[in-house]
């Protein structure tokens, strides 16, 4: 503990934004990086505590309090190697987790949590810009050839511990680039890709062969697949959205979140567009869901010159601060408001899309809905919801993005070929800290096998499922549990 009165002598501060009338000129990342002062400040707020509760909070196990010591000491390597020794990627989770570890931060009892998150992403682009970061392998070849189909943040760490492990690791995936929704689904500015790119250089220089535009189940029969390797992992996400089926859904102007998320990122990246354009320009644009797909859908919309947002939460508004349903250390549910709602946003809670109304040409012109209230159990939990009497009412809107998460992984082609089982809710059945399916040599791990989750959560199953498969294959692992690196003394 370098300062022991930092959490006294410090508030939490974040770093600088540019303000929001300048960001939405472009797609850029907006976030600027904290001085070396004010990074020591910040990290000197850590207070080692005895029983660190922001290790539970994270679920890759990250070694917190380590790490922040030696930014306040800054030993930059140290804090590098304490970092990637729980977690493969930092400059991922560094700008796009929501940070359950400092909900669970023990300062956050009665003070603003430590700012855990900007002091991974600093310690990362640290370690890069000092030449830190290198490609990793390993002196021994086991000759072991391992498939990982997807090439999201799951499929990617799987890939990267396996590759440590001495493996011979290809990597499948369907779009033109590496990545999976990290490209494909995350915002530019919330997330450049060629920060991206960076890593998955790293990757191939490790030897991980990344194989693209090929749909495993389409392009390369399953079985084939089984046959020619050692072991499969099946990363493939969970990539069927939740669908609105109410009067008037096939009116055009009635899309899925990720279809129009995905489009932008192509646009920015110069890839061709194979389906129709969908573009805010001068439109009302209404985003149904209240999550961080919804608040990614805001900031794209604002950026092209949507006449007006307007986003809608089922839910009744969260409240601003924990209550005594959400106790400390677990992740509170309350109101924030993101980047995007910065930038222009109307947030309508308790409302619910009855009908999604057209025009003569089939085009969407307004959407019927209605207030709601909700019931509570004796816990403070909502059961159901009913009306508000008199409360129908149309809003003009050229353009509705359903944002409301999504269901399961696609089970036509691959998993279907394989004949794998899935659970009660349609995702792949594999068993926590097991990660085997009912298919010889296949392994499942992230959102195909938890459903839709943080990308924390992926790359904390990748590096387990990785493990796993070390093995099964080796009938012992060199690669660690996080719990074991927790208790590493550095």
């Amino acid at each position: 503990m370098g300062n022991p009165h930092g959490f006294q002598e410090f508030g939490r501060e974040l770093p600088g934004k540019k303000a929001p009338a300048e960001r939405v000129k472009n797609y850029n990342e907006f976030v600027s990086l904290y001085s070396d002062e004010k990074l020591n400040q910040q990290s000197s707020r850590c207070m080692n505590c005895g029983i660190p509760f922001c290790h539970s909070g994270c679920p890759l196990g990250n070694i917190i309090p380590e790490f922040n010591e030696a930014v306040y000491q800054k030993n930059w390597l140290l804090a590098y190697e304490i970092l990637s020794s729980t977690n493969n990627f930092p400059e991922f989770t560094g700008r796009i987790c929501p940070a359950p570890c400092e909900s669970a931060c023990v300062l956050s009892i009665n003070k603003p949590a430590v700012v855990i998150e900007e002091i991974e992403k600093h310690i990362i682009e640290i370690a890069f810009e000092k030449n830190l970061v290198k490609p990793y392998t390993p002196l021994i070849k086991t000759g072991k050839k391992i498939a990982v189909v997807g090439s999201g943040p799951a499929g990617l760490a799987a890939a990267a511990q396996l590759s440590k492990a001495g493996h011979m690791v290809t990597v499948y995936e369907r779009d033109d680039q590496p990545g999976g929704l990290l490209r494909y689904g995350i915002p530019d500015f919330k997330l450049e890709k060629w920060v991206i790119d960076r890593r998955i250089k790293l990757l191939e220089e490790s030897d991980v062969t990344f194989v693209c535009n090929t749909e495993i189940g389409k392009d390369i029969a399953a079985d084939d697949l089984v046959r020619n390797f050692d072991a499969v992992i099946l990363a493939t996400g969970s990539t069927v959205p939740r669908d609105l089926p109410i009067e008037g859904r096939e009116l055009n102007g009635v899309h899925f979140a990720m279809d129009y998320l995905t489009q932008q990122n192509k646009r920015n990246s110069n890839t061709t567009i194979n389906t129709a354009e969908l573009v805010a320009t001068g439109k009302n644009v209404i985003v149904i869901g209240s999550g961080d797909t919804g608040s990614d859908c805001i900031g794209t919309a604002n950026r092209q010159g949507a006449a007006s947002v307007k986003q809608f939460g089922l839910m009744a508004q969260p409240p601003a601060q924990r209550t005594t349903n959400m106790p400390w250390p677990s992740y509170p549910i309350i109101m924030q408001n993101s980047s995007s709602h910065e930038e222009g946003c109307e947030r309508i809670w308790g409302i619910s899309t009855k009908a999604f109304l057209g025009d003569e040409q089939g085009n969407l012109r307004a959407l019927k809905v209605t207030d709601i209230s909700w019931e509570l159990d004796e816990m403070g939990r909502r059961t159901k919801f009913i009306e508000v009497e008199d409360s129908e009412r149309e809003m003009p809107c050229e353009l509705a993005l359903l944002a409301i998460g999504f269901a399961h992984p696609q089970y036509n082609g691959l998993l279907e070929q394989l004949n794998v089982v899935v659970d009660q809710r349609n995702n792949i059945h594999a068993q926590e800290g097991v990660y085997r399916t009912n298919v010889s040599k296949v392994f499942a791990c992230g959102d195909a096998r938890r459903g839709q989750s943080l990308v924390v959560w992926a790359i904390s199953e990748g590096r387990e499922t990785a493990r796993k498969v070390d093995q099964f294959l080796m009938g012992h692992s060199v690669l660690e549990t996080k719990d074991a690196l927790a208790a590493f003394e550095y």
